[in-house]
């Protein structure tokens, strides 16, 4: 049984447990993931989504109703429609993206994986995501569940998080070295 104090804390991760006990009861766990990181890829590059997620002068209904609309459009299943519209309802849109996170990293330690994020300048393929996977999953020694987020300010390369290592062999990364070590030479 997986330990307890590893199980997400705070706002975010009070809805993630919400959302897992009962895709749990209703059989969903892999539905209820698959949506919700389709929401999170549609998070990630919507600009136009994300202002709507920040927003506190759209009004509670409106949000309501946008989040719902979308959900249902992208086909998913009605306890993910459901959750969503809850967390627009009660105003905390802003937190979604850690709910999803929350959600994810639960399954993950119920299943008994290993968590890992990989932070990339772009989008992975589904090839480099297994390679990376693969590799992760050799240096473990046990499965590997992989959320994979994009941050283009790393120019290149890309940061993997298992635990509490980091491995950051970004292209931001080592011209901020560079540049402190040209600081050292003058």
């Amino acid at each position: 049984m997986p330990s307890e104090t590893n199980r997400p804390t705070g706002l975010s991760g009070r809805y993630a447990i919400a959302l897992y006990e009962l895709a749990d009861a209703a059989n969903k766990l892999d539905t209820v993931a698959g949506d919700l990181k389709a929401l999170r890829s549609m998070i990630q590059e919507s600009d136009d989504l994300r202002r709507l997620l920040a927003s506190a002068i759209i009004n509670r209904a409106s949000q309501v109703k946008a989040m719902t609309a979308l959900c249902q459009e992208a086909g998913m299943d009605d306890l993910t429609v459901k959750f969503v519209g809850s967390v627009a309802q009660n105003r905390r849109l802003i937190a979604l993206d850690l709910m999803i996170k929350a959600y994810l990293a639960e399954l993950s330690r119920q299943r008994g994986e290993t968590s890992a994020q990989v932070i990339s300048a772009k989008t992975l393929s589904d090839a480099q995501l297994k390679a990376v996977t693969d590799v992760l999953k050799k240096v473990a020694g046990t499965q590997v569940a992989v959320d994979a987020d994009v941050d283009e300010s790393l120019l290149g390369g890309m940061v993997v998080k298992v635990g509490s290592q980091m491995i950051d062999t970004s292209i931001k990364t080592k011209l901020q070295q560079l540049h402190l070590s040209m600081k050292g030479i003058g």
